[in-house]
């Protein structure tokens, strides 16, 4: 598993460019990396406008481009293309691989947030239990680890407490730590949300646990579309609560202000419940009340 992780933050590491002070990826290593056309990944942000404001991502102008080719010779933009390269930064990399589905998107998605956020908690908090080989390669190539370590500081997702508050736009943050939420999970996740829909099922896609999604809405057209592709979510609708709650393995409970379809839209907070007693009462009730097995 380090040898992966190691290769992986290399590779991501050289495709990252510091330009106007963000931090930037090119359509066409994004398409390399996903195993698609560059027009593919162009698509993308056409059919998804409302995914890739211009905070997020942009086609550089001409004098963006040559100011890029000019201090990083190696960026890979082809001479012969008739149109300037589209960029990516950090939150629109993340919404991209909400939105491709083969594959190799749903490998590169998980090496996105494993390799940089499992790698920054390793080196920020267990540097003792390291390999020695990652502490030599720190040793040997500073300047190489402090690049990776401001990395890590744009990529890093807010770190789960038991009350996160987000703010408006805090998109890419938002979804980070719901990933780290369902991350907990060794078996199961009940999701109660009565506006669940195609936002958190492209999360949901790329997650190997068995979830059930409680919801008085459930379109039904989406989710035939789903379960034909992908057999990991069970739909069960009812009408029974308000809020929304993330139910880990039965063992945890999070509260969560906003519908998952409108993360980020407003200010709202994530907060884990810690009242045993409660979170017992909670669980036992949702198990009677949408007849799941026990």
């Amino acid at each position: 598993m380090n040898k992966i992780v190691e290769k992986d933050v290399i590779n991501i590491e050289n495709m990252i460019y510091e330009f106007y002070e963000k931090e930037i990826m090119l359509d066409s290593d994004l398409a390399n990396l996903y195993n698609v056309e560059t027009k593919r990944i162009n698509e993308a942000v056409k059919n998804n406008p409302e995914k890739f404001p211009s905070r997020f991502s942009w086609i550089l102008t001409d004098e963006e481009k040559n100011n890029l080719q000019s201090k990083f010779s190696t960026a890979n933009i082809s001479s012969m293309s008739r149109s300037n390269p589209r960029v990516f930064t950090e939150q629109g990399v993340y919404m991209l691989a909400t939105i491709l589905k083969s594959k190799k998107a749903t490998e590169v998605s998980i090496r996105i947030m494993d390799a940089f956020v499992k790698m920054r908690h390793y080196i920020k908090y267990n540097e003792q239990l390291l390999p020695r080989k990652y502490l030599l390669l720190e040793e040997k190539v500073d300047s190489n680890t402090k690049r990776i370590d401001e990395l890590f500081d744009k990529f890093n997702p807010k770190v789960i407490t038991k009350n996160s508050i987000f703010y408006k736009n805090d998109i890419y943050d938002a979804y980070s730590v719901l990933m780290e939420i369902f991350k907990l999970s060794e078996e199961e996740i009940i999701i109660i949300d009565n506006y669940a829909g195609k936002e958190l099922l492209d999360i949901l896609r790329i997650i190997s646990k068995k979830i059930l999604i409680v919801s008085s809405n459930i379109d039904d057209t989406q989710k035939k579309k789903y379960l034909k592709q992908y057999n990991n979510v069970l739909f069960i609708k009812n009408d029974s609560y308000h809020d929304r709650f993330i139910i880990i393995d039965r063992k945890r409970v999070f509260h969560c202000g906003a519908s998952f379809k409108d993360l980020g839209t407003k200010c709202f907070g994530i907060n884990e419940i810690e009242n045993k007693i409660e979170i017992e009462r909670l669980v036992n009730e949702v198990i009677r009340n949408c007849s799941i097995d026990n």
